[in-house]
């Protein structure tokens, strides 16, 4: 049975679902430059150099679903579903259109002061990321994005702002969204873009040290300013299973999960871990670790383990295994024993539940599942209607999996907010038509549609879910 204040509700990001990109004062950031098409994964990866719009390629985040003008109409419905969290995200560019102001944009904090106050009039608590793939392009044009250690100070003007301002309003708080994906999709992650002769992964671990650094500080802020608020780390979770019980494989699986938890390392426990220490030591990488460093991170650890999770992952050390398929940006094996979504993502409710126990294993802290779900694509019937049973299914598999961690296992969850509670625009690919949500909004991949929203026939299975607290499936 779970806790009957168990948070239920949906997630959503800024840079996915807000639009009004030139709107209330707010700044450019890496997000709006991000385009849909071929050129969408060398822009993601640093690869590709695109720090201004262009008009040879189409950006969905500008307009997206344009929450921006739509949040009353969007948290009514959220409310009529029975959410008691909203997940969402503030752009920094709002707040600090450039990055480096010493005062903030009024109108923007002005915009989420609303949007704040509309979740509680439905009895939704906010829970907040504070860096959800932002980063404003004046910071990278000027200072490089995150390899600079001047963004420690930009963020921290950045939250105490935010924890001062939405202090009463907001008591949950992530500060960098799946921060292990700098690794992975380091324009996204930390505004990062590499030059020729750049060493990648010396900019990269300097990058994540300075995220790492910057979450601490903010972690020490929020108590300060709020003894009340509760701080997370997000991690792109999901296990890698060894491929075969061959050691060179075990030990592959081993190595991939500890690049993910390294960052949770640090956040949770207050430094880092020896394998990290030796991996930096190896590749002659100096992260720029100062004695303050050390202390601010051993002082300041989390509250809680928040975490997204789509699937599991497959690990092989054979070269001739390595045929990939598609995930959240990261590469796996086929698992023979699972099936996947039509994007290649495999589909593991039972990995749910193993990926948990493995992080309250490491950190017991409290576990928060803040992004899981299905992207597919939604056919409107004759009537209008969409009648998404592979949704449900795939929720309903998922949610008993992490009741059976908590039941069986005697995890300590305090929520769940599947992802895209809204249809918006996918991270990865940038489309419209890769769709998450217990709610339809008419737009293509294109930009092309009415933006009108209607539910889902997931609305009324999910609606169902929260009022029996999880019993009725």
């Amino acid at each position: 049975m779970l806790d009957k204040n168990f948070l239920w509700g949906g997630a959503t990001a800024a840079n996915q679902c807000e639009g009004g990109y030139n709107e209330g004062g707010r700044g450019l950031a890496n997000v709006d430059v991000t385009p849909h098409g071929k050129d969408r994964y060398p822009v993601l990866a640093g690869k590709m150099k695109m720090l201004e719009l262009d008009d040879e390629h189409y950006y969905p985040a500008l307009k997206s679903i344009d929450m921006y003008h739509h949040f009353r109409e969007d948290i009514k419905l959220f409310g009529e579903m029975g959410f008691k969290t909203y997940r969402l995200s503030i752009g920094w560019t709002r707040i600090f259109p450039k990055g480096d102001e010493l005062e903030p944009n009024e109108e923007g904090l002005k915009f989420y002061e609303e949007l704040f106050k509309e979740c509680h009039k439905y009895g939704i608590e906010p829970l907040v990321t504070i860096t959800h793939f932002d980063c404003p392009i004046h910071l990278i044009k000027e200072y490089g994005g995150w390899r600079n250690r001047k963004l420690i100070e930009f963020y921290q003007r950045l939250v105490t702002v935010l924890f001062n301002r939405y202090k009463g309003l907001v008591k949950y708080w992530l500060t960098f969204n799946e921060i292990n994906m700098i690794l992975h999709a380091p324009f996204i992650g930390g505004g990062i873009v590499f030059e020729e002769g750049d060493n990648e992964a010396q900019i990269k671990f300097t990058a994540a040290h300075n995220q790492l650094v910057a979450s601490a500080y903010a972690t020490k802020i929020a108590h300060e300013i709020n003894p009340n608020n509760k701080v997370g780390c997000m991690l792109a979770a999901g296990n890698y299973y060894p491929y075969t019980c061959h050691p060179e494989d075990v030990f592959k699986a081993m190595n991939l999960d500890r690049e993910n938890y390294f960052f949770i390392d640090v956040q949770s426990r207050g430094e880092y871990p020896k394998y990290a220490l030796k991996q930096l030591e190896r590749e002659k990488i100096d992260v720029g670790m100062t004695e303050e460093d050390k202390k601010v991170l051993k002082e300041n650890t989390v509250d809680f383990i928040s975490f997204s999770y789509y699937s599991s992952r497959t690990a092989s050390a054979d070269p001739e295994v390595n045929k990939t398929t598609a995930g959240n940006i990261f590469a796996s094996i086929k698992n023979p024993y699972l099936k996947a979504s039509e994007w290649g993502w495999q589909i593991d409710p039972l990995g749910l539940r193993i990926t948990m126990n493995m992080l309250y294993d490491r950190y017991q802290k409290p576990l928060f599942i803040v992004e899981n779900g299905l992207g597919a694509k939604d056919v409107l019937t004759e009537n209008g209607e969409v009648i998404d049973d592979y949704r449900i299914d795939y929720l309903r598999a998922h949610i008993k999996s992490f009741m059976d961690a908590v039941e069986l296992d005697g995890i300590e969850l305090w929520g769940y907010t599947p992802w895209g509670c809204i249809d918006l625009v996918s991270a990865g690919t940038g489309e419209m038509s890769k769709r998450y949500g217990f709610i339809y909004v008419d737009r293509d991949d294109a930009g092309n549609g009415s933006l009108k929203r209607s539910k889902k026939k997931s609305f009324t299975w999910y609606k169902n879910v929260i009022s029996s607290n999880g019993e009725n499936l």
